[in-house]
């Protein structure tokens, strides 16, 4: 794939500028991020792999819901975690420390 970025010094425009106006040429076309998302390529996997991953989840999920039904595993429960925006209203005297 090959995109080209021209740009042509105009009057008297200095070395810096010209260099600039580039810059923001390359950029407003996207092929910075375009290059940079290309840097690391990760292929994708086969379907085989897939399927085989799928599989194994799934026996996964089944041999741990039948450890729950025998009771050789505690099922745990998931905890919520609270950010402190969406906490819920702390009610009054809650959180102030005690004097002693």
């Amino acid at each position: 794939m090959s995109i080209n970025a021209e740009v042509s010094k105009t009057g008297s425009e200095s070395a810096l500028a010209t260099i600039r106006k580039f810059t923001r040429r390359v950029q407003g076309a996207g092929l910075v991020r375009t290059v940079r998302g290309q840097r690391y390529f990760i292929r994708d996997a086969s379907k085989t792999v897939k399927k085989k991953r799928a599989l194994k989840l799934l026996k996964r999920r089944a041999d741990y819901k039948q450890a729950i039904k025998e009771g050789k595993v505690t099922e745990q429960v998931r905890q919520r975690s609270y950010t402190r925006e969406s906490a819920p209203p702390a009610r009054l005297g809650e959180g102030t420390p005690i004097a002693r």
